[in-house]
């Protein structure tokens, strides 16, 4: 089994909080890490998508309160809303007899109705933590064009051959659009999400443009916004938010949007292998949001992610932004002969960040100019962390 980097972190949440909600999206590994993590605890699992499950909590309270002294690991919580009061009088009732973590851990596949329902009820008694699909740390580096062109989920990446991978995650896709997308909200059309999500694969790493979206759908701006809430909110897709600052320039207000894993944006393009996505017109943009997602993936104490650009043409790809307001400046390019675009000096001129990176695809880490150094990804998962990221 893979060592996930978020093991650390979950276990010391269970330890010090009466309930954890442990958030990603289907099939990212959610329900071994909480098995592996039930062993420490001696843990009761519950699926609330079992017949047999459910009905053991038909009286809930009744059920946990037998069950007072394990970590309890509910999955698919956000089926059962009306399981989080229950929980609330369940934690404050082991507060009162001296346990004060450690009660629940909570499995949820949809990150804002979970945090509206817990949130209402269990504020003040619930820790949230993110799992990704496998990023470049919990994998190696050789590995690093695997993951790429396969994508994080387990059985993607973890496929005996590329057909076999390729198939996973088209079954994948098809899944959410007819099983899984329709129990989390509102009926929507599975081929006009299908033909939405296609979309934005095509559009990987572009500005959003709801009404262009719109007008290829045939439906309103608002609608567009929607769909791009509901899969956000499914921890598919990401939108990434432009840095905004009073420097008297115009800048682009519009966020960035991808599909957060580069393995269902190929399959969603119909890309099987290595040698086709190179001659592929997408090539440049996913590998750019493969190198975002990862270093945001892998920024885990309160590191926020930016882009910048303005209609001059100044832009940085990558803003990260430290908890101590300081900046780390990336550019990202698919070239083994990285060259920094004037746009990039001129956007760091006007931030002053204080590390400048560019990404590239190679394996040497070396100065290409006075304060910018290339780097390969892998290398600067590490500096982050290293750095506290």
């Amino acid at each position: 089994m893979i060592k996930r980097q978020i093991t650390s972190r979950l276990s010391d949440a269970i330890r010090n909080s009466p309930a954890v909600a442990l958030l990603g999206p289907r099939q990212v590994g959610k329900t071994t890490l909480a098995f592996e993590m039930g062993k420490n605890f001696q843990a009761l699992y519950l699926d609330l998508e079992s017949e047999q499950d459910q009905a053991k909590l038909s009286q809930p309270e009744l059920y946990l309160a037998d069950h007072m002294d394990k970590l309890v690991i509910l999955d698919e919580v956000h089926r059962a809303p009306g399981l989080f009061p229950v929980l609330r009088g369940l934690i404050d009732r082991g507060r009162r007899a001296g346990r004060k973590s450690g009660q629940y851990l909570l499995l949820g596949s949809a990150s804002v109705e979970l945090l509206k329902q817990s949130g209402e009820t269990l504020v003040g008694r619930v820790v949230y933590l993110e799992l990704s699909p496998f990023n470049i740390l919990e994998t190696d580096a050789p590995r690093m064009d695997l993951l790429w062109l396969r994508g994080g989920f387990p059985d993607s990446l973890l496929a005996g051959d590329a057909a076999l991978s390729l198939r996973w995650r088209r079954d994948f896709i098809r899944t959410y659009l007819e099983r899984d997308i329709p129990q989390f909200g509102p009926r929507i059309a599975t081929e006009t999400l299908r033909r939405f999500w296609g979309m934005l694969a095509h559009h990987q790493g572009g500005i959003l443009n709801a009404a262009q979206f719109a007008r290829n759908l045939g439906v309103d701006a608002k609608t567009v916004a929607n769909y791009m809430d509901f899969l956000v909110d499914l921890m598919l897709v990401r939108r990434l938010l432009p840095w905004h600052a009073n420097l008297g320039k115009r800048l682009i207000r519009s966020p960035k949007v991808y599909v957060r894993d580069s393995g269902l944006v190929h399959a969603l393009l119909g890309i099987p292998d290595k040698e086709t996505l190179l001659g592929h017109p997408v090539v440049g943009a996913s590998w750019e949001c493969f190198v975002i997602e990862n270093l945001l993936a892998c920024a885990l104490n309160g590191l926020k992610g930016y882009f910048y650009r303005t209609s001059g043409g100044a832009e940085i790809d990558l803003l990260l932004s430290w908890p101590d307001g300081t900046l780390w400046a990336i550019e990202i390019k698919r070239s083994l002969n990285p060259k920094i675009e004037k746009g990039f000096h001129i956007a760091c001129e006007d931030l002053s960040p204080t590390r400048k990176f560019v990404v590239y695809p190679g394996n040497e880490r070396y100065r290409i100019h006075q304060d910018v150094e290339a780097i390969p990804l892998l290398s600067l998962v590490q500096e982050i962390v290293a750095s506290g990221g």
